[in-house]
């Protein structure tokens, strides 16, 4: 490899870190200044540059290029400060990222699969940076966090999540592949964007595009059979179907439907056992009828079924409530997904509703919680506020521990801050958020962390449970096991005023004991070779990956 070549490999540079003897021997000598700085410095000097800036996007931008010029030096700044770092690289600020991909991008990074290419399909997936690949990550950047339709901007969040699987599933970079399926955009800004870079075409119709999933499936099965494939920010009528469609096929799945959901549940472990009460005895109502939210209510309800609970009882205390109102078997306007959490309107009957021309209206949020004893409040409805005072407070007067998660992306997006749901419950509210918030402040000067239902506190660990474990498949019992492994690590189970999920500071050493629990529990499922759990943890510190230079 030229000297010029070795300098602008990311996984082989070392920049200045370059050592005398090693500029003499691979010709390095006058490519760069004479001193010669350790990575503590230059992640001393990057963190300098960091500050520097005036803005998240600046810093997004700044990570994202210094990711392009180094990854040994990207991923050892992020680790030396990892509750700072998360934000930069992922959400909130990927969001803005995301907007302005066309504006800001630099050099490329993954694959970009659009649609007139279709024909080429395992040609393009040939031409990856790196032939051996462990985990992919694919969006067509349609349902893009909270903020919509980004089409080839959605790209930012594969490049993203990949990110978090190497610093905290510690997935070797060289082996991950972020993939965005360029099928169009009905995002009329971004069509009329002279500088859009993605292909100009309004978003095909679905039998098109569900022939096109298909052949991509089907190129990379026979590119790459043993890859984990996660989707990601899939709109909702495609999400599902797909899942459905793949899961029982390749080793795959959904970080919206099955990630959210896990990492929901395990805050929900925490919590309840901190209310003292089972989730089996809980009526659990979500603002949202998504992939995420049912998703989230889908492994509600199993796991009301492990703790004993029929499953016509569990279904009975799951309660979904979308833009139009509450979720009923008359309704027509289901996906299967959704009917599966529909109840009877003999259910309701009798409530006292809102009426719109005359006629009764379908329950609202608000008649829900005035006519249950509501113990669980999520929201995955990107509906700002629409966790009001009074529906907050109505629930607060039915039970002593409310659980309110208001857990829609970006942060504008959250049903409430979780400022007000502590005022208004008088501080016994149990919180969680999908985006970060500051503390909430108490009377004795103490600041209580609010808990973050930040996916990457479980889909790392899957991916370094599945390659650990040489796993062929993704069960649900896999993710639940996440779950209750997040659950058991929940600070607030040794202190209660202590947040419900553990800090950034130390979510890679939970990473570990997340992929052991999922590993085991594929072995149980008979989708990983058998082994035990210390051979398991063996192999998962075995597997994970570490920056730093390498002689």
């Amino acid at each position: 490899m030229e000297p010029s070549q070795i300098l602008s490999d990311p996984l082989r540079t070392k920049g200045t870190a370059f050592t005398e003897e090693e500029r003499r021997d691979l010709g390095l000598l006058g490519l760069l200044p004479h001193a010669v700085t350790s990575l503590d410095t230059q992640v001393r000097r990057s963190w300098n540059e960091v500050h520097r800036m005036a803005t998240d996007l600046d810093r997004y931008v700044y990570l994202r290029s210094l990711q392009d010029r180094n990854e040994h030096l990207f991923y050892s700044v992020l680790a030396a400060d990892v509750p700072t770092a998360l934000p930069l690289v992922y959400t909130p600020t990927v969001a803005e990222g995301c907007r302005r991909f066309s504006e800001i991008w630099r050099r490329p990074r993954g694959l970009y699969l659009s649609y007139p290419d279709r024909a080429d399909l395992r040609a393009m997936l040939r031409n990856r940076p790196h032939t051996e690949v462990d985990v992919i990550v694919v969006t067509d950047g349609q349902r893009i966090l909270g903020i919509g339709d980004q089409g080839v901007g959605g790209m930012g969040i594969p490049v993203g999540k990949l990110s978090l699987y190497t610093l905290i599933g510690g997935i070797d970079p060289a082996r991950t592949l972020p993939i965005l399926l360029d099928v169009g955009t009905d995002n009329a800004d971004l069509l009329d964007d002279p500088f859009y870079l993605g292909w100009r075409h309004r978003r095909i119709p679905d039998d098109e595009y569900f022939a096109f999933v298909e052949d991509f499936v089907a190129a990379v099965a026979a590119e790459l059979p043993d890859v984990l494939l996660q989707w990601e920010d899939f709109a909702t009528p495609h999400a599902a179907p797909i899942l459905a469609r793949y899961r029982d096929r390749l080793l795959t799945f959904n970080d919206d439907i099955q990630g959210t959901a896990a990492v929901a549940l395990g805050a929900l472990q925490g919590a309840t056992a901190v209310a003292g009460t089972r989730l089996r005895d809980q009526h659990v109502v979500m603002l949202g009828a998504g992939s995420a939210g049912i998703g989230v209510m889908e492994m509600v309800r199993q796991e009301m079924v492990d703790e004993g609970a029929s499953d016509d009882e569990a279904r009975a205390r799951c309660w979904v409530v979308d833009v139009r109102g509450l979720l009923t078997t008359d309704r027509e306007d289901l996906a299967d997904d959704q009917r599966a959490f529909a109840h009877d309107p003999a259910d309701v009957e009798g409530w006292k509703v809102s009426h719109e021309e005359g006629r009764t209206s379908l329950p609202g949020l608000a008649d829900v919680v005035e006519h249950l004893d509501v113990g669980v409040l999520l929201g995955l409805s990107t509906a700002q506020g629409a966790f009001t005072e009074e529906i907050v407070r109505t629930m607060a007067g039915k039970v002593d521990r409310p659980i309110v998660f208001p857990l829609s992306n970006p942060t504008a997006n959250a049903e409430a801050r979780p400022a007000d749901i502590d005022g208004w419950t008088d501080g016994r509210a149990l919180i969680a958020t999908g985006s970060p918030f500051p503390p909430l402040a108490r009377e004795d000067g103490e600041d209580i962390p609010v808990a973050q239902c930040n996916n990457v506190y479980v889909f790392p660990a899957v991916g370094l449970a599945v390659t650990a474990a040489r796993a062929t498949r993704v069960t649900d019992a896999m993710m639940r096991a996440a779950a209750r492994a997040l659950g058991s690590a929940s600070p607030a189970l040794r202190d209660p005023r202590a947040p419900l999920l553990p800090s950034w500071a130390d979510v890679r050493d939970v990473a570990d004991d997340l992929a052991v629990a999922v590993a085991v529990q594929a072995v149980a499922d008979g989708v990983a070779p058998e082994a035990g759990e210390d051979e398991l943890r063996a192999a998962v510190h075995r597997t994970r990956w570490t920056p730093g230079y390498r002689a």
